[in-house]
């Protein structure tokens, strides 16, 4: 069970690492309807800095014995607060990037952030679970770990609240930030 927790924490890990796609799901973008693109990668350029906070996360699971059980539980907790940090810094950068350049931009970076800071109460809360178990219990909080993990499902693709406004959409093909971001994205080790 330990080891498949880990295991599971490695493979969630994983998804991770691909998900920023750019937003775009296959669909061609729409042209721009004489919206300065500038002004629109320019605005992707500071979401994409905001939001790179969870890519720059460590994607190995911890790695310790499965028989040692407080180490396992102290190291799983440090995880979940380090993915609870990266989530929080990404939301508030993103409840910071300013107003968008295009109708609809600012309320979907919102709900951008919103995710964010719902997925980084969850590491948290996961984290607390983890603290609280006992050291005596191989599978005490190690639960809550793999339930916070399997949420990261709703971050598949971080910028998917950017469908309903193509322009940015468009915008994060070209932004250097947003590319920048994909390349963070290293495959982790096991």
């Amino acid at each position: 069970m330990r080891r498949s927790l880990v295991a599971t924490a490695a493979v969630a890990a994983l998804a991770l690492t691909g998900c920023t796609t750019g937003g775009n799901s296959g669909s061609s973008p729409t042209p721009t309807s004489g919206v300065n693109n500038a002004a629109a990668v320019e605005y992707m350029n500071k979401v994409c800095s905001a939001a790179s906070e969870f890519a720059k996360i460590e994607k190995t699971a911890p790695k310790v014995d499965p028989a040692d059980t407080s180490k396992l539980k102290a190291e799983m907790a440090a995880y979940m607060g380090q993915l609870a940090d990266a989530f929080a810094k990404s939301a508030e950068g993103l409840k910071n990037v300013g107003p968008s350049p295009v109708a609809g931009g600012e309320e979907a970076v919102n709900k951008m952030a919103e995710t964010f800071t719902s997925l980084g109460t969850v590491f948290t809360e996961a984290k607390t679970k983890i603290e609280q178990a006992n050291a005596n219990d191989a599978t005490g909080g190690i639960q809550a770990a793999g339930e916070a993990i399997a949420k990261l499902s709703e971050l598949a693709d971080p910028l998917r609240d950017l469908q309903g406004v193509p322009e940015l959409q468009k915008a994060t093909q070209t932004a250097e930030k947003c590319q920048e971001m994909q390349r963070l994205n290293v495959t982790p080790t096991s």
